[in-house]
C-alpha cells in the first residue's frame, strides 16, 4: 500500500535533485569566462526542460519498461507517454505511485547529460547541443539505466551494487565528456589568454545548492523514509566533507596556498564517489571513500592538464574517475550491516567476488557510453556541425549563439 511518509521523503528529494541542475549551471557558470555564462545557464535549463518531456514520452520505458526478449539490454514501449504508470505502486517501489518513481527518475535523466556541458563549454553549436542532448539521453542513458536498475537488465540481474548512479550517472558522464573533448578539440586561445574563471563565488553557491540537492539524490534513492534514507544522508555528507578537507590540502601543499576551487571540487569529488555506496556502506567508510576520491580525482585533473586534453570544466577527472572509484569501492566496502536486503555484502564481507562484479559494470558502462557518444558526436557534426567558428568563438557564445551579453556595472 501507499505510504504517505514515503511518498512525502521521494517527492521532496525530488524536488532537492531538480534544484541540482540549476545549482550545476551556476558552478559551471562561475567557471568559464564571462562571454560565455549565459550559455552555460542556457544549456542547463534546456536540458530541464526538453529531458523533462521526452522521460515522459519515451525515456522512462527504455530505461524502466519490461525488459525486451530477456535480454536485459533496454525496456520495451509499454510505458510510452507513461502509459500504465499511475497513482498506484509499480514494480520498483512497494509504497510509492509508480508516477512518483518515474519523477523521482527523471531528475536523474536530466542532471546527467546536463553534466557533460562542462566538457565542450565555450565552443559547441547550441544546434548541435541540442540534438547531442536528445539522442544522448535516449541512446545512452536510458539503455544504462535499465542494465543497471531495471527489472531484467544485465547487470542488474549480475548483481551489481549502484545505489544512486555511480554508474548510471557519474561513469556514463564522465566518460562522454572525456570523448566530447577529444572530438571538440581545444578551445581557441590566444598567446596572452587565460581561461580564468569569470566568478568564483557562483561556483561556491553553485557547490552549495548541489551538496544540499545531494541529499536527496542519495538519500531518495532508498525510496522510502526509513533508515536506509537516513544513512544515505549521513554518509553523503561526509564523504563531501572529507574530499573537500583532502583535496584542499592537496592543492595547498602543492600548489601553496588553499584554493576555493579546490575545497568545493574536492566536496563533489566525494559526493561523486560515495553516491554508488550510499545505500551500503557506513559512516566510516565514507570517510575513507572521501578520502580517496580526493587524492585520485585531483591527481586525474594533473593528468588530464600534462596530457593537454581540453575538458574545461574537469567533468571527467571529477564525475568519470570519481564514478569508477565509487563503484569499484562500493564492492569492498558494501556491508549486510547497513543493507539488510542484500544477502551479500562486498570485500570487507567476505564476498570478494563482488569486486569482480562491478568491474564488470565499470568496463560495460566506460566501452559503451565513448562508443555510442563518439558515434552521436559525429552523427551531429555531420547534420548541422558540432563547433561554432573562430570568430564566434572569440566573440563568446552569449552573444554569438544566443544574442544576448552580461552587463557588469560597478
Amino acid at each position: 500500500m501507499i505510504n504517505g511518509g514515503d511518498t512525502a521523503w521521494v517527492l521532496t528529494a525530488t524536488a532537492l535533485v531538480m534544484l541540482m541542475t540549476p545549482g550545476l549551471a551556476l558552478f559551471y557558470g562561475g567557471l568559464v569566462r564571462r562571454k560565455n555564462v549565459l550559455s552555460i545557464l542556457m544549456q542547463c535549463m534546456f536540458i530541464l526542460a526538453l529531458v523533462s518531456v521526452t522521460w515522459v514520452l519515451v525515456g522512462y520505458t527504455l530505461a524502466f519498461g519490461k525488459d525486451v526478449n530477456g535480454w536485459g539490454i533496454i525496456g520495451n514501449l509499454d510505458n510510452l507517454g507513461l502509459k500504465g504508470v499511475g497513482v498506484a505502486p509499480g514494480p520498483y517501489a512497494p509504497t510509492i505511485s509508480g508516477s512518483a518513481f518515474a519523477l523521482f527518475q527523471m531528475m536523474f535523466a536530466i542532471i546527467t547529460p546536463a553534466l557533460i556541458i562542462g566538457a565542450f563549454a565555450e565552443r559547441k553549436r547550441f544546434k548541435a547541443f541540442v540534438l547531442f542532448a536528445l539522442l544522448w539521453s535516449l541512446l545512452v542513458y536510458s539503455p544504462i539505466a535499465h542494465w543497471v536498475w531495471g527489472q531484467g537488465g544485465w547487470l542488474n540481474k549480475m548483481g551489481v551494487m549502484d545505489f544512486a548512479g555511480g554508474t548510471v550517472v557519474h561513469i556514463s558522464s564522465g566518460v562522454a565528456a572525456l570523448v566530447a573533448a577529444l572530438v571538440l578539440g581545444p578551445r581557441v586561445r590566444r598567446e596572452s589568454e587565460r581561461f580564468e574563471p569569470h566568478d568564483v563565488r557562483l561556483t561556491v553557491i553553485g557547490a552549495g545548492i548541489l551538496w544540499f540537492g545531494w541529499f536527496g539524490f542519495n538519500g531518495g534513492s532508498a525510496l522510502a523514509a526509513n533508515g536506509l534514507a537516513v544513512n544515505a544522508v549521513l554518509v553523503t555528507n561526509t564523504a563531501a566533507g572529507m574530499g573537500a578537507l583532502t583535496w584542499l590540502t592537496m592543492s595547498w601543499l602543492h600548489k601553496g596556498s588553499p584554493s576555493v576551487i579546490g575545497a568545493v571540487s574536492g566536496a563533489i569529488a566525494g559526493e561523486v564517489a560515495i553516491t554508488p555506496a550510499s545505500g551500503y556502506v557506513d559512516a566510516s567508510s565514507a570517510i575513507v571513500i572521501g578520502f580517496i576520491a580526493g587524492v585520485v580525482c585531483y591527481g586525474a585533473i594533473l593528468l588530464r592538464e600534462r596530457v593537454k586534453i581540453d575538458d574545461a570544466l574537469d567533468v571527467w577527472a571529477v564525475h568519470g574517475v570519481g564514478g569508477t572509484l565509487g563503484v569499484l569501492l562500493t564492492g569492498i566496502f558494501a556491508t549486510t550491516a547497513i543493507n539488510t536486503v542484500i544477502t551479500k555484502g562486498g570485500l570487507i564481507d567476505g564476498n570478494p567476488g563482488q569486486v569482480g562484479t562491478q568491474l564488470v559494470a565499470i568496463a560495460a558502462v566506460w566501452i559503451y557510453s565513448a562508443v555510442a557518444t563518439f558515434a552521436i558526436l559525429k552523427v551531429v557534426d555531420l547534420a548541422v556541425g558540432l563547433r561554432v567558428a573562430e570568430s564566434e568563438e572569440e566573440a563568446g557564445l552569449d552573444a554569438s549563439q544566443h544574442g544576448e551579453v552580461v552587463v557588469y556595472q560597478g
